[in-house]
């Protein structure tokens, strides 16, 4: 993989951990939380994706690297609020 799609695809992994995040309903951090986020979000997307044997929604392939972005904003979606919740539970705060 190139530098360029490489970096395209931290751009989309960004992208979609924001929106994930903005659907939650909280914040984790800034541009490179997000990053992470989308990644994470990314795998628990896929994984609930095909333990309930759904299909890839939108995927975009970048030199040769499927991403599923809807998957993607699913998955960090769930993973932002689970770690809400869990930071409420424990801090007592939000």
């Amino acid at each position: 993989m190139t530098l360029t799609g490489f970096l395209l695809l931290l751009l989309i992994a960004a992208i979609c951990g924001g929106i994930g995040q903005a659907l939650a309903g909280y914040s984790l951090g800034g541009c490179f939380v997000s990053i992470i986020v989308g990644f994470i979000g990314a795998y628990i997307g896929v994984w609930i994706a095909n333990r309930f044997g759904f299909p890839p929604i939108f995927q975009i392939t970048i030199q040769g690297q499927p991403f599923p972005v809807a998957w993607a904003v699913i998955g960090s979606a769930i993973f932002t609020f689970i770690i809400a919740l869990l930071r409420r539970i424990f801090t007592g705060r939000s």
